[in-house]
């Protein structure tokens, strides 16, 4: 029988945050432990979901599951193997743990992933404190990745700290540092990220959006024009008679994320009129004729009656 999709295992959308992925599989472990569970197929949903959640909550085999599906398993996905008659699966045991407290209250015996067997829980640490700082991230690093080193003072030490800055990230996100001063008691740093604006771009989502100049005559009569990206320039073809406002896409030049996912980018036309200083007489007069060539261009619902007398505003 063919596996079941891990996100219609969990529940959860393909785009889903980890953050959903961990409440969804926190809530499903719950009901099917079979500890918990008296259905009879409660081991074998506990099984699947402990398979979809390794792979899900791991960044890199996501990426690979989102491509190569279930045949992802055999390069880096959750590796299985025979255990005393039942199966086995990688997972983050201090997720588990959590799940173990909600069953049992932290303190008391679980059974052995319902084998019978009862083993005594191990003492878990005590909860970590939380520190949070916000992170400067420059526009091109959040959009490639990388690493970047900050310097952090708590408790009335400074220290040093690299950061890995996920391909992709967006502003706001919030990158966890588990430990990161070390000793005791355990303090996570929580890092709100904040990305620098971009002399050109700006950014929704994976999408890029640029203003793109445009002369008068270019619109008019349509053009080739080099425009950047993240990467390198690129020849943009605008159709003849295209408007101020106008988007014109480049399909796959935005920003690509952790899963390989890719944005697009937008480039919104601005024409620029002429300077008037510049032209002569008979490029004012040509101009003249054009305009008048094109009649009314400001009518439909809304609009005053062309020749309709209006009342002057002082700016």
């Amino acid at each position: 029988m063919a596996k079941r999709d891990y996100y219609d295992v969990l529940g959860v959308k393909r785009d889903a945050s980890a953050e959903e992925i961990k409440r969804a599989y926190r809530k499903l472990a719950r009901e099917h432990h079979p500890d918990v569970s008296k259905a009879p197929d409660a081991q074998k949903k506990f099984t699947e979901i402990q398979e979809a959640y390794a792979t899900l909550s791991d960044e890199t085999k996501r990426a690979q599951y989102d491509r190569f599906g279930h045949a992802a398993a055999g390069a880096g996905g959750p590796q299985w193997r025979p255990t005393g008659g039942s199966s086995h699966v990688e997972f983050d045991t201090e997720d588990l743990g959590s799940v173990f407290d909600a069953f049992f209250g932290g303190g008391e015996s679980f059974g052995g992933f319902g084998q019978g067997r009862r083993s005594k829980a191990r003492p878990r640490p005590a909860p970590s404190r939380e520190v949070e700082r916000d992170l400067d991230v420059d526009f091109e690093m959040a959009a490639r990745g990388g690493k970047k080193s900050v310097r952090i003072a708590h408790d009335g030490t400074s220290r040093s700290i690299d950061v890995t800055i996920p391909k992709g990230v967006g502003d706001g996100t919030k990158l966890r540092v588990r430990n990161a001063f070390g000793g005791e008691p355990r303090t996570d740093l929580i890092l709100r990220v904040k990305i620098e604006k971009h002399a050109l771009f700006k950014r929704d989502g994976l999408d890029l959006l640029l203003d793109l100049p445009l002369t008068v005559a270019e619109a008019t009569f349509g053009a080739k024009v080099a425009v950047p990206t993240l990467d390198r320039p690129v020849e943009l073809s605008v159709p003849p008679g295209t408007s101020g406002g106008t988007r014109l896409r480049l399909k796959g030049r935005g920003i690509e994320d952790s899963t390989g996912r890719w944005g697009d980018l937008y480039a919104e036309v601005r024409i620029l009129a002429p300077d008037v200083s510049s032209l002569s007489d008979e490029d004012r007069e040509a101009l003249r004729r054009i305009g008048a060539s094109q009649g009314e261009i400001r009518q439909g619902p809304g609009w005053p009656a062309p020749g309709a007398s209006a009342k002057s505003s002082e700016n």
